[in-house]
């Protein structure tokens, strides 16, 4: 299976957000800045993590991204799937009873086993993901991470104060 390469910049800038202080946002701007991503794309995919309540957004020279809800009530999969949605990447189209080597409809009366396994393997990676909070990415990186995180964000562009 194959993401968007905007999936691996999400789930980047969830966990970037979620090690803020409480009630701290970033910019747009500044998680591009942090990530040397294209700022305008980037703020486009996330308000797809607003709208899927993963992210919360506010305006004004104090604006920003944060975490819409605590980071132990987010999963991978629920950034995973706002970004890419819940489909399977795999269609099976019966392709079983084409062709020269067509199988009968009476032969094809049970679901294609290679669907089936198919199916079986995407539910166990939802799983997975599903089974991941962003609390749970943070307790594995190291102590002085967080810190410096808020160090390095705080020093890229931050949009002037309106006056």
């Amino acid at each position: 299976m194959k993401l968007p390469v905007s999936t691996e910049w999400l789930l980047h800038c969830a966990t970037t957000l979620a090690q803020l202080e409480p009630g701290a946002t970033a910019s747009a701007a500044q998680l591009a800045d942090y990530y040397d991503l294209p700022a305008p794309y980037l703020a486009k995919q996330l308000q797809a993590l607003v709208k899927a309540g993963v992210l919360s957004a506010s305006t004004g020279p104090r604006g920003g991204f944060r975490l819409g809800r605590p980071a132990s009530e987010i999963t991978l999969l629920q950034i995973v799937e706002a970004v890419d949605g819940a489909s399977s990447p795999y269609e099976c189209r019966e392709i079983r009873q084409q062709g020269w080597g067509a199988l009968s409809p009476e032969e094809c009366q049970r679901v294609c086993i290679l669907s089936a396994k198919m199916r079986e393997a995407h539910d166990a990676w939802r799983r997975s993901l599903d089974g991941v909070s962003l609390a749970d990415i943070l307790t594995t990186l190291p102590p002085t991470a967080p810190a410096r995180t808020r160090s390095r964000l705080a020093s890229t562009t931050r949009p002037a104060p309106s006056r």
